[in-house]
């Protein structure tokens, strides 16, 4: 298995990136490429006085900045990490990227030179979050904003596949994201969907779920569009964040407060641990012909070894094959898909 990772990648690159690598050929069975400007990548493998035949390096001296413009810096910086990555993965070079960099610009790239899946319409972006009774899989988190019926449908696909394969779902609940539970409430396009999605026998639709379903942990799988997806995720790692710091800020106002914290420590150690997003490693971007796995731009070097796993995963239980077979499946049976 060889994994390419975008070492400029992140809010922290590369320092973060080398250690979560380090971390990850250590821990898991895997060789990997990191891609970018070597001189750097080289001075911040060293202070771990570290050297492995498990680690490669591939010159990539351009990097696409957070905040730039993704089809713009993709043609402007051909020499980018990104961009480097990904042809790595085309070349056949790499089993799977794994990159915290500019999410619009992993995404276009991958798209467009990677190309997508056969009968797969649009790729979307799938990430797991902690629940009250498990974890769940919201797609799409942002690849697409304005998606057509038949594509959250092939979303709602590939998030089934996902969950079984990777998250050790059992046929999985799937939800589609609305304003109410009722069938006379939402939009034409989401009412067109939800008639799409009771024709079908694939899966184990409920019906539609609003945003408190999703934490109560009621339903594994939640299709939606990339804009309101992306919403519902960044409210929900702002209220981790904010819990977390109420919660700290509460427990140190007094001597009795800060002896009861003493004695949650255990407790409190864990509830941090079920929100910490990099416990569960990158969001995989569904629909692509090879892999790829997003991770946070805040990423830590465990969110950065987890992605890793992830990706290492995603290429070893065949998830793409999957989609394949089943979406080819459809279309020869003539659903509208």
């Amino acid at each position: 298995m060889i994994i390419a990772v975008d070492a400029m990648g992140g809010d922290n690159a590369p320092q973060v990136v080398v250690e979560g690598v380090i971390q990850a050929v250590k821990e898991f069975s895997t060789n990997i490429i990191l891609v970018g400007d070597e001189q750097k990548i080289k001075q911040e493998i060293a202070k771990h006085n570290y050297s492995s035949n498990k680690i490669s390096f591939v010159h990539a001296p351009e990097v696409i900045e957070m905040g730039e413009s993704p089809v713009v810096a993709l043609k402007k910086r051909k020499n980018s990490s990104i961009n480097v990555a990904i042809d790595l993965l085309k070349a056949g070079k790499a089993n799977a990227l794994v990159s915290a960099g500019n999410t619009g610009a992993v995404v276009a790239a991958a798209t467009l030179n990677l190309k997508l899946l056969p009968g797969v319409e649009r790729a979307g972006i799938a990430v797991a979050i902690p629940t009250l009774k498990k974890l769940c899989l919201i797609i799409d988190v942002g690849a697409n904003i304005s998606p057509r019926p038949t594509q959250l449908f092939q979303y709602a696909i590939m998030s089934k596949i996902y969950s079984e394969q990777i998250l050790g779902k059992i046929n999985p609940k799937l939800g589609l994201l609305n304003i109410g539970e009722e069938e006379s409430k939402g939009t034409d396009f989401i009412k067109e969907t939800f008639n799409l999605f009771k024709k079908q026998c694939l899966f184990d639709f409920i019906g539609y779920v609003e945003g408190q379903d999703i934490f109560r942990g009621d339903v594994d799988c939640v299709v939606c569009d990339g804009f309101v997806g992306n919403v519902v995720l960044k409210v929900a790692e702002s209220l981790a964040e904010t819990i977390t710091n109420l919660l700290k800020t509460e427990l140190n106002k007094n001597i009795f407060a800060k002896s009861l914290s003493f004695l949650l420590k255990p407790s409190l150690r864990r509830f941090k641990k079920e929100l910490d997003y990099s416990e569960y490693g990158g969001a995989p971007l569904l629909g692509t012909q090879k892999v790829c796995i997003i991770a946070h731009g805040a990423s830590s070097c465990k969110a950065i070894k987890n992605a890793i796993r992830v990706a290492n995963e995603f290429v070893g239980h065949q998830i793409n094959e999957s989609i394949i077979k089943t979406i080819s499946l459809l279309k020869t049976q003539n659903f509208p898909c």
